[in-house]
């Protein structure tokens, strides 16, 4: 399908058309996502390696947007970068497989934000949010793994466009002002791997800095500035920049013209380990051999075969990867992550808050790996590993996917348990936490004026902890 429109007028067509119109499938999969971000947002607020970051919103006072673990409301952009942050900063938050986007560290920070700031409906924070993450993943799968391989987090590099459309949707801004806003969105995408060499957390902003610049984007916008409706097609434009695909255009016109009858945001994955998706399904197949048919005691060594798409990520340097430099280092450290799965039988949040060393460190050393080409990844995150035994014996443990993803969905009722869990981390009561995920999930139009309250009313942040 070649590309006759601009590809940003024709989002903006499409998810004009769809904003309030969504499926009950649709909205179901878009309540439980919020709820599952915001729980995150909330623990990591408490207890992560960006807790300190509400602060930001006292320097920034006025607006109606609310910010996790702090009493003061802020500007949208504001709290959009803050809320972002603290929803990836655990890598805790949910992932669509195939593209390779953490949807809601961008969506959710930029659609709660923008709600507050405009008053909107419910219904119109689940619509916007929605097709946010509509946006994000055709923008992954035009290109899939291309972004990531030219060394940019595809959230951080897509997030601006999906941003600018969340906050013009909100604002019902009009067609034009809208494509506008997404062409000025195309002077923002960025968001580097650099922070693999030392697990630095400006990661955990990327995505959240993508949802501040979409929001500044349709500012702008409607303040009179004009961006190149071209933007994401051409030689100019993003996928040739930022994926050196040219072709990716014509993928994402081919993709755009379901959008309304196709949702992929159904198949988005909630992640149940605070650690990179990529090493979810190594620690379900370490799990299926250690315990069942070999002690842990007894494990002598692991291999593992690791998607070559995922290798840099995960497994590269692999000398770097088995000694991690910190705690939230090993959040993409492969063999480490494994070692504590074998030596503890659980990978939670307690895992990187304690220092690296001691028997896990140990068995870590003692995990190889090789370079698996013909995984199916990243359409699928599999994994196999070989275990050997001290009495010689090997057992391997395979994994065709990973938890969550498309053909292995998530049960609602385990997304709930994560989301109560993570909001009894931040400090919230009970009674508040039942309150929040009914008001999430149940209400006909969730009132984001009490979704504000009721994440910030205890402000645990007031409490000197630090």
């Amino acid at each position: 399908m070649s590309v006759e429109l601009g590809l940003s007028r024709e989002i903006v067509r499409r998810a004009g058309a769809q904003f309030h119109v969504l499926p009950d499938d649709v909205s179901v999969a878009a309540r439980l996502h919020l709820l599952d971000a915001l729980g995150v947002g909330a623990a990591a607020a408490r207890r992560g390696p960006l807790r300190n970051l509400p602060q930001l919103a006292a320097a920034h006072p006025g607006g109606r947007s609310s910010v996790l673990g702090a009493p003061h409301t802020t500007t949208a952009a504001v709290a959009a970068l803050i809320n972002g942050s603290l929803i990836h900063s655990l890598e805790y938050d949910d992932t669509h497989v195939a593209s390779v986007m953490h949807g809601s560290s961008t969506v959710a920070a930029a659609a709660l934000a923008v709600a507050q700031e405009t008053q909107a409906d419910g219904r119109d924070l689940l619509g916007a949010f929605a097709l946010g993450w509509e946006v994000l993943v055709r923008m992954g799968l035009a290109s899939p793994g291309t972004l990531q391989a030219r060394g940019f987090q595809t959230t951080s590099a897509a997030g601006p466009f999906a941003a600018a459309l969340v906050a013009s949707l909100l604002h019902r801004d009009s067609d034009e002002v809208a494509v506008n806003a997404l062409g000025i969105a195309g002077s923002q995408p960025g968001g580097t791997f650099a922070f693999l060499a030392g697990g630095d957390t400006v990661k955990a902003g990327q995505p959240a800095w993508a949802a501040h610049s979409g929001i500044w984007a349709a500012e702008l916008a409607r303040a009179g500035m004009t961006g190149p409706e071209g933007v994401l097609e051409g030689p100019l434009g993003f996928f040739a920049l930022y994926a050196d695909d040219e072709q990716a255009a014509d993928r994402l016109a081919e993709g755009l013209s379901d959008l309304g009858e196709r949702w992929h945001l159904t198949e988005a994955a909630f992640k149940l380990l605070p650690c990179c998706h990529f090493i979810h399904p190594f620690v379900e197949a370490v799990s299926q051999v250690v315990g069942p048919q070999i002690a842990a005691h007894d494990v002598e060594s692991i291999h593992c075969f690791v998607p070559r798409g995922a290798a840099p990520i995960i497994a590269e340097p692999w000398s770097v990867r088995q000694a991690p430099a910190s705690p939230h280092d090993a959040r993409w450290s492969l063999p480490y992550v494994m070692a504590a799965q074998v030596i503890d039988g659980v990978v939670d949040l307690d895992l990187f808050d304690e220092p690296i060393g001691g028997a896990r460190l140990a068995l870590s050393q003692r995990i190889t790996h090789e370079i698996w080409d013909d995984s199916g990844f990243p359409a699928r995150y599999p994994a196999r590993v070989r275990i050997a035994a001290r009495d010689g014996r090997v057992i391997e443990g395979v994994v065709d996917d990973v938890l969550g993803g498309a053909g292995r969905p998530v049960p609602a009722d385990q997304v709930i348990a994560k989301a109560t869990a993570n909001l009894s981390q931040a400090g919230v009561s009970d009674s508040h936490a039942e309150a929040l995920i009914a008001e999430i999930l149940t209400a006909p139009s969730p009132d984001v004026s009490v979704i504000g309250r009721l994440l910030t009313e205890h402000h645990p942040r007031t409490s000197g902890e630090g």
